[in-house]
């Protein structure tokens, strides 16, 4: 999952989306997510990944990932510690920790260690971690052959298109507009698939197809 930390700014006062709504729209989502039995993958840190997260948690027992760069020299992790340490209703709202070594890998690779990148909001942000993991998907699937990258190389955990085609879900309530079109032409010439959805239960739909998919 990727989209905006700053809740107040990006959903309430940039995209006027009201906050009793937004609520509506996160229990929604997790509801969804719960019932279709995907585990999430996300940064530990504030914002609306992490709220979904917790009811995600708190309605059922799928597990929830969190990439961190544990090594990391620069930044450092300690602003991360009070989110990775999270419980609701006595559980701990993360499950695993997957090391992504350092900040510069952590949103370069964010988006590879799943099956689905799920857009909650075109933010600074969410916007790298989207493109690079397309970047790096291109890489490790031959689409630039005078670089030779294999996914494992690149990180052990990562599984990006291993099962499905690589593929992300904009959801429309927590967006102004599509994504660029530009980057709308070169997800779909590595065979990726875009898929908006206007409310839970065409994220419920695209959940269940994409699912059907995976056992073929």
């Amino acid at each position: 999952m990727i989209g905006a930390g700053d809740i107040k700014y990006h959903y309430f006062n940039l995209l006027k989306v009201k906050e009793e709504e937004f609520k509506k729209e996160i229990e929604a989502i997790a509801k969804i997510i719960v019932n279709s039995g995907y585990e999430i993958v996300l940064l530990p840190d504030r914002g609306i990944s992490f709220e979904i997260a917790k009811r995600y948690k708190k309605l059922g027992r799928g597990r929830v990932i969190g990439t961190v760069p544990l090594s990391d020299k620069d930044f450092g992790i300690d602003h991360l510690k009070s989110y990775m340490e999270s419980k609701i209703k006595r559980k701990k709202v993360f499950d695993e920790f997957i090391d992504t070594e350092n900040w510069y890998k952590q949103d370069l690779t964010h988006c590879i260690f799943g099956d689905v990148i799920f857009m909650l909001g075109n933010s600074l942000g969410s916007l790298g971690e989207l493109v690079y993991g397309y970047y790096l998907y291109k890489l490790f699937i031959g689409d630039k052959p005078e670089v030779q990258a294999k996914r494992k190389a690149i990180h052990p955990e990562a599984r990006a298109g291993e099962d499905i085609p690589y593929s992300v879900i904009v959801y429309k309530p927590f967006v102004k507009e599509k994504l660029n079109y530009e980057i709308e032409e070169y997800i779909r010439k590595l065979n990726g698939k875009i898929y908006y959805v206007k409310n839970s239960e065409e994220l419920k739909a695209v959940l269940e197809k994409l699912k059907t998919l995976a056992h073929n």
